[in-house]
């Protein structure tokens, strides 16, 4: 090769390293850019999310009574009540106590803080009134106010529903299943009545000393 062709080629080689030289430079800011590109595609940005209670509002337990609430209160009538409730509760429903209502006589004769039962009768004290709740009624012709010659006790077999509901803690609703459970069968006791269902526990203990059975 002669020198002009050795000068030829040299040259030429330094062009094409010229061009990659500027090639090079051309793509270094075209990968720094990618490497930010993929840099953020790595990143998950989230945008917080609105948290939502679960909670659910608590539901009231328990079932509903019925009850009688008379003498003196302001409303005296029927009234349903939350099982679970107390004497006290019953009257308070009843619109309180009326201008008239023996206040002493009531918290000697009724048990306030009391649980209600079905069908139980609350009857308060007037001032001057009758005798208290659970009496017997007075009978002009000389027979027990039972009528069944036992005393001066109700028999829960033989009375009259007036007899019946004459006592404590005994609404008309307990009297109606009196009735209807003596007419399938007599009672042979109070203790009888209970486990039958007829009465309940807070009702025997009211009547115990007032009524019988069998």
């Amino acid at each position: 090769m002669s020198r002009s062709d050795r000068i030829l080629v040299a040259a030429g080689g330094g062009a094409i390293v010229l061009a990659l030289a500027a090639i090079s430079m051309l793509l270094l800011p075209v990968e720094g850019e990618t490497e930010g590109a993929a840099d953020t595609a790595g990143i998950v940005f989230s945008s917080p999310t609105p948290s939502v209670s679960s909670a659910m509002p608590a539901s009231s337990g328990g079932g509903i009574i019925v009850v009688d609430v008379e003498g003196a209160v302001v409303q005296p009538g029927i009234r349903e009540m939350d099982a679970g409730s107390r004497v006290a509760d019953a009257i308070a429903a009843a619109g309180g106590y009326a201008a008239d209502a023996d206040l002493d006589a009531t918290v000697t004769s009724i048990n306030l803080a009391q649980a209600l039962g079905d069908g139980e009768q609350i009857v308060v004290p007037r001032v001057g009134g009758a005798a208290a709740p659970g009496s017997a009624p007075a009978n002009t012709d000389g027979e027990s106010a039972t009528g069944s010659g036992n005393g001066a006790l109700v028999n829960l077999n033989t009375a009259t529903p007036e007899e019946l509901e004459a006592l404590p803690g005994i609404g008309a609703v307990t009297v109606q299943k009196i009735v209807a459970a003596r007419q399938e069968q007599p009672f042979t006791s109070l203790e009888d009545a209970l486990q039958r269902g007829v009465i309940h526990r807070g009702q025997l203990e009211d009547i115990q000393e007032l009524a019988t059975a069998g």
